[in-house]
């Protein structure tokens, strides 16, 4: 049997959480067995942490996988996919890790499962090293409804690092097909929307200074800025404390480009404001039309589309090599990195997939 299986090597690139999950999402909808060594091998922690464990747990439910090596710590896995099944599924992570990356390894499955999914997953809404959720339901599933994908969500709870709790709840329809999207046109930005909060015993004066200083950076590119400043209930966050800001930056053609910070214990609340809007501003000037945190999250589904896609971005990422690297070993689609002066073009033939039939 292993003479079957399509061996990766993980310490490659990226060399983390998301070669893995690529590799994961892409062996359910193709149906090819993988086999994954030196998992997160450039770590300080290598091998599988609770929040990959707890998706690999995940991805194998939705397909009815057979799996070799699901534990924490493992450095390699054997992973043999059945077919996409719909139905409820859980994703409990006991830490504060990144409900996010759960959604990142699960969604593109979901998609093309035989029926309607709800997911329900348990850990970090807004954590370091991960998207926020915020950014997913604002940016991210802009870009996807693009492709002609989609997801609704139900936040129950936030979670902070350290101990996470918290809950959020997807829901997906069965789709059979995406559509290749071409995104090349920035076009002028016509607002700023943003939300800058607190939770636990942090004071609203630290709101104030996070948007306060993303907006006088950001006044350059526009007016329209529009950034609420809140405190999160007990109900949503009933765990611990944290502050930050999720700065969107909406154009003319439809592009949607985010930045985000989280406050540290040595960073003022203008510090954390000047982080997200300045990472926000360099986007903007560079005329990209997807952002860094996005682009390499459209690899996947540039690969899957039927068609041409292309999109605009700003300098090509590591994820984002890792998340081409391991789409064209899977998939076979064949990317093309056009290189211009102050940005590049990244584009893909998609290979027209379609949900596998049951």
């Amino acid at each position: 049997m292993a003479g079957d299986l399509l061996e990766i090597d993980g310490s490659v690139l990226e060399a983390g959480g998301q070669l893995l999950r690529n590799a994961l999402a892409l062996s359910v909808l193709t149906g090819t067995p993988i086999k994954i060594s030196k998992i997160r091998a450039c770590r300080k922690k290598p091998g599988l942490a609770e929040q990959h464990m707890r998706g690999l747990q995940l991805v194998r439910d939705i397909s009815r996988a057979k799996v070799i090596g699901c534990s924490i710590g493992s450095n390699e896995i054997e992973f043999w996919p059945f077919h996409n099944y719909g139905g409820n599924y859980d994703a409990p992570v006991k830490t504060a890790g990144s409900i996010c990356l759960l959604l990142q390894v699960s969604l593109p499955c979901v998609l093309f499962a035989n029926g309607p999914c709800e997911l329900h997953l348990e850990g970090g809404t807004n954590v370091e090293m991960a998207p926020q959720l915020d950014y997913m339901t604002e940016v991210f599933k802009h870009y996807l409804k693009m492709f002609g994908g989609d997801f609704d969500f139900q936040l129950v709870t936030r979670g902070y690092y350290p101990v996470g709790k918290g809950k959020v709840i997807i829901y997906t329809n069965p789709m059979k097909q995406l559509r290749p999207v071409t995104i090349l046109d920035q076009g002028k930005v016509v607002k700023i929307t943003g939300w800058s909060f607190v939770s636990g015993s942090l004071p609203m004066s630290i709101t104030h200074a996070m948007a306060g200083k993303a907006t006088n950076i950001l006044t350059q590119i526009t007016k329209r800025i529009e950034i609420e400043q809140y405190k999160e209930s007990k109900y949503i966050a009933p765990v611990g404390n944290c502050s930050g800001i999720i700065l969107v930056a909406e154009t003319s053609t439809g592009c949607f480009l985010g930045a985000s910070a989280l406050g540290k214990r040595n960073h003022t609340g203008e510090q954390t404001g000047a982080e997200a809007a300045n990472h926000l501003l360099d986007n903007i000037i560079s005329g990209a039309c997807v952002d860094d945190y996005c682009q390499d999250q459209l690899i996947i589904f540039m690969a899957l589309a039927a068609g041409t896609s292309q999109i605009k971005v700003a300098a090509i990422t590591l994820h984002t090599k890792t998340a081409i690297y391991i789409a064209e070993m899977i998939t076979k689609a064949k990317f093309n990195i056009i290189e211009m002066d102050n940005y590049r073009i990244i584009e893909c033939k998609g290979i027209g997939y379609q949900k596998r039939s049951d």
